[in-house]
C-alpha cells in the first residue's frame, strides 16, 4: 500500500514547466500557506483579489493548449471516415466488416487504458505524460500511412487506442485541478469544441491531402495518415514546454492567487463554515485506494454511463461515417468532405454557447434531456425521408444537439464526484466505459444499409431512449438526496462526524450537496 500510495501521489520537482528556477519557491510557498495562513483562510481572506482577472489568466495560459490537443486527438481518432472515402477499403482489399472491425478494437483498447492513465497523471505530471503520449499516438498515425493490408491497420488501431486513451479523460480531470464546479462547463467546452472544429478542419484538410494522391508512389488516403501524424509529434514536442501542471507550481500565479485558486477547490460542493455553524469541510486530495474503489461501486458513475452512451454513440456514428453518409446521398467525394463542415462549425459555436448559460443557472440536467430529445427528432428526419436534403438537415440537427450535450454530462459527474482520486477514477470509468459505445456505434453504419442505414440510425434511437431515462433517473435520485440531506443538517446530523470524517466521506457526506 505504501509503494502503491508513493507511486500515485503527487509530486513537486525542481523543473516546473515555463520557469524551471522557480519550482522549489513556489511549492515552498505552497507548503508554508497550507502549514500556517492558509488553515484559517476564509473567503474573506481574499477579498481583495479579482476573480474575474484570475480566471483570464488561466483561461489563457491553459484552455489554447488544450484544445489544440484534443483537436489533434480527434482528427486523428476519426480521420480513418476521411480516408475511407479516398479509397483505403479498396486499397488493402478489405470488406465492410474488416473496415469496421479496425474502427471497434480502437475503443477496447481506449477503455481498458483510461483508469490507469487518469491515476497516474498527477504522479506523472500533465506537462510529461501527455507530450509522452502524444508522440506515441503521432508516431503510431504515421505508420498506419504504410500499412499494407487488413491486419496491419488493425494492429495500428489497437495502439492507437492505448496510446490516446489518456489525452480525453487526463485533460477533462486536468481542468478539475484548475476551475471549480460552478465554472467548469464553459472551460470543457471550450475545450470539447476541439471535436466539432477537428469535424471541419477534417473535411478540409482531407480535400486538400488526397491532391496529394501519387506523390512518392503513395495513395492520397496514406497522406492523410501521414502527415496529421507527423503534426501531432511536432505540437507534443511544444506542449512539454508550455504545458502547466498544478495550481500549486503555476508560475503565472502570485502567491496569494495560488491560495486562492486551492481555497475554492479544497472547499467546493459542501455546505460550509457558517452555513453549520461550525465545521468548514474540505475536499479529500491525498491518495487512498479506497477512493479508487468508491467510484468503482458508486451508483451514479454507472447510471451515468448509460446516459454517456446515448451521446457517445451518435457521436461516433456521426464523426466516423458523415463524409460516407453524405457521399452515398449522391454526392462526390470532394463534395461530401466539405459539407461536414457547416455542421461541425455550428455544432462547435452552440457547444460554448450553452456551457456558458449552463454556467450561468447552475443546472445540467435541464439541458441535457433537451439536447437529448433534439436528437431523437434529428434521426426520425433520417429515418422517415429519402430526400438527401431532409436527410442532412437532420445530421445537422444531431450534430448541433451532441455537442453541446457532451461537455455537460462530463461535467455533470465530474461536479457530483467529491474528492480528488475518487474523481480521477471515476471521470475516467465514465469516459472509458462509455466509449465503448464508440465500438458499437462503429458497427451499426453497415455498406449494405446504404444510403438510408435505417439500422444504423434506429439503434442510435435506441440509445438515446436509453440515455433520457438514465438521466431522469439521475435527476430525481439527486434532488431526492439532496432534499433528505437539508432535512437531516436541520436535524443537527453533521454534528455526529468530524471535518475529516466528512472529507473522507466525499460526495455521500451529509454537508455534499449534488449538481441537479
Amino acid at each position: 500500500m505504501a509503494l502503491a500510495q508513493g507511486l500515485l501521489s503527487p509530486v513537486k520537482t525542481d523543473d516546473a514547466n515555463n520557469d524551471p528556477h522557480n519550482e522549489k519557491d513556489l511549492v515552498s510557498e505552497v507548503a508554508h500557506t497550507e502549514t500556517g495562513k492558509s488553515a484559517e483562510a476564509t473567503p474573506e481572506s481574499f477579498a481583495d483579489l479579482d476573480e474575474k482577472k484570475i480566471l483570464r489568466k488561466m483561461d489563457i495560459r491553459l484552455l489554447p493548449m488544450l484544445t489544440i490537443l484534443y483537436l489533434l486527438s480527434y482528427l486523428d481518432r476519426g480521420n480513418i471516415g476521411n480516408a475511407k472515402i479516398e479509397g483505403l477499403q479498396e486499397d488493402l482489399g478489405m470488406s465492410s466488416d474488416q473496415y469496421n472491425m479496425c474502427l471497434t478494437v480502437f475503443f477496447f483498447t481506449y477503455g481498458v487504458f483510461e483508469v490507469p492513465s487518469n491515476l497516474l497523471l498527477k504522479r506523472l505530471r500533465p506537462s510529461r505524460w501527455i507530450p509522452l503520449i502524444m508522440v506515441v499516438w503521432g508516431a503510431v498515425m504515421t505508420l498506419m500511412g504504410i500499412v499494407r493490408d487488413f491486419r496491419g491497420l488493425l494492429i495500428a488501431r489497437i495502439f492507437l487506442g492505448v496510446a490516446e486513451a489518456g489525452l480525453y479523460p487526463g485533460c477533462a480531470y486536468y481542468l478539475t485541478m484548475w476551475y471549480i464546479r460552478d465554472e467548469i462547463q464553459f472551460r470543457q467546452a471550450i475545450f470539447f469544441s476541439a471535436s466539432s472544429i477537428a469535424g471541419a478542419f477534417s473535411g478540409l484538410l482531407a480535400f486538400a491531402i488526397a491532391k496529394m494522391d501519387g506523390v512518392a508512389n503513395l495513395e492520397g488516403w496514406r497522406w492523410i495518415f501521414i502527415l496529421e501524424g507527423l503534426l501531432t509529434v511536432f505540437i507534443a514536442g511544444l506542449s512539454f514546454f508550455l504545458l502547466y501542471d498544478f495550481p500549486e507550481t503555476a508560475s503565472f500565479l502570485s502567491q496569494k492567487e495560488r491560495e486562492f485558486i486551492i481555497f475554492r477547490l479544497k472547499y467546493q460542493g459542501q455546505i460550509q463554515g457558517k452555513d453549520l455553524g461550525q465545521v468548514r469541510v474540505a475536499q479529500a486530495e491525498e491518495f487512498k485506494w479506497e477512493y479508487v474503489i468508491q467510484a468503482f461501486k458508486d451508483w451514479q458513475v454507472w447510471v451515468n454511463i448509460f446516459v454517456y452512451w446515448g451521446m457517445i454513440c451518435p457521436l461516433y456514428g456521426i464523426g466516423l461515417f458523415l463524409p460516407t453518409i453524405i457521399k452515398n446521398l449522391g454526392y462526390t467525394a470532394s463534395t461530401a468532405q466539405l459539407m461536414t463542415v457547416p455542421i461541425y462549425t455550428v455544432a462547435a459555436i452552440l457547444s460554448v454557447l450553452f456551457a456558458f448559460i449552463s454556467d450561468h443557472v447552475g443546472k445540467r440536467s435541464p439541458f441535457i434531456i433537451t439536447f437529448l430529445l433534439i436528437m431523437i427528432a434529428g434521426y426520425s428526419m433520417c429515418i422517415s425521408s429519402q430526400n438527401p436534403k431532409v436527410t442532412y438537415g437532420g445530421v445537422f440537427i444531431i450534430s448541433c444537439a451532441i455537442n453541446p450535450a457532451f461537455p455537460g454530462l462530463v461535467t455533470w459527474l465530474s461536479s457530483n464526484l467529491s474528492g480528488s482520486y475518487k474523481r480521477s477514477a471515476g471521470m475516467a470509468i465514465q469516459i472509458g466505459l462509455g466509449n465503448l459505445g464508440g465500438a458499437m456505434a462503429s458497427n451499426f453504419y453497415r455498406q449494405k444499409d446504404s444510403p438510408r442505414y435505417i439500422l444504423g440510425h434506429s439503434l442510435e434511437l435506441g440509445f438515446i431512449s436509453a440515455g433520457i431515462v438514465a438521466a431522469v433517473i439521475l435527476l430525481i435520485s439527486y434532488n431526492t438526496i439532496n432534499k433528505a440531506r437539508d432535512k437531516a443538517i436541520a436535524q443537527g446530523a453533521e454534528a455526529q462526524f468530524t471535518a475529516d470524517e466528512l472529507s473522507a466521506q466525499g460526495d455521500r457526506a451529509v454537508t455534499f450537496r449534488y449538481v441537479l
